[in-house]
């Protein structure tokens, strides 16, 4: 009997990727590969409640061609959760490393069952870029939420980080877009420094990290920007 269904360890939950982007100890696709494998290789059936079988679970990865994410809902986006480029990106980044192919990525939009639609990922992620992660009623919005707003602001960028280093989906006027947005906008800097600094510190590093890592591959001059407010706030935090 084939497998077709793999998940987490029985009684866990997770992609294993979270630890690696967030602490920024990965250097290659094998890396990400490899913890997505072990921590998504116990197979589910019938007569199966989560045996570990590894192997069988690269050649599968190793013959896929497309990743698909479905969502049934317009509650959360895919830059507002952990979850969407952990399973969705994890998976692209194990494709590609176990086939040596790019997956081809989509999006489906089942939010209006009658009207279903299917986007690419880069579609899905510009989308979200556009109407709501720089959107300044978007900002403004948040803005009421002081510290958790800030918080809120620099996760985005976060899981648009963690996308483009699992999935490769995020262009250089994106990284450059949520820049001049967060970073180079006086006010939603001044936001974000007064009721969460570290925040901003944090985020001013992903951006940073996205550069180093050659995501972004052109950044012209906002590493001088990113560098002096990064700089700025740490002389914030240390007054404080």
């Amino acid at each position: 009997m084939k497998t077709r269904v793999f998940g987490a360890k029985p009684g866990s939950y997770g992609a294993g990727l979270q630890g690696l982007i967030d602490s920024g100890q990965w250097q290659s696709d094998e890396d990400l590969a490899t913890a997505y494998r072990n921590w998504g290789a116990y197979a589910y059936g019938q007569h199966d409640e989560g045996s570990q079988v590894p192997e069988t679970f690269v050649r599968r990865l190793s013959e896929m061609q497309l990743v698909l994410h479905n969502q049934d809902n317009r509650e959360h986006d895919v830059l507002d959760s952990g979850d969407y480029y952990q399973f969705q990106g994890g998976m692209a980044a194990a494709v590609r490393h176990y086939s040596g192919q790019q997956p081809a990525m989509y999006f489906g939009d089942h939010s209006s069952p009658e009207s279903p639609r299917m986007r690419s990922l880069q579609e899905e992620i510009s989308r979200v870029v556009r109407s709501r992660a720089t959107n300044p009623k978007w900002i403004e919005g948040v803005q009421r939420h002081g510290y958790k707003g800030a918080f809120e602001i620099a996760a985005t960028v976060d899981y648009l980080f963690a996308f483009d280093a699992t999935a490769r989906v995020v262009r250089d006027d994106q990284y450059a877009r949520v820049t001049d947005a967060f970073v180079a906008d006086a006010t939603t800097r001044a936001f974000m420094q007064q009721h969460n600094p570290q925040a901003f510190h944090g985020m001013c590093e992903r951006l940073l990290e996205a550069i180093q890592r050659g995501l972004w591959q052109e950044p012209g001059d906002y590493p001088q920007l990113l560098e002096t407010h990064l700089l700025d706030t740490e002389h914030l935090l240390e007054m404080r």
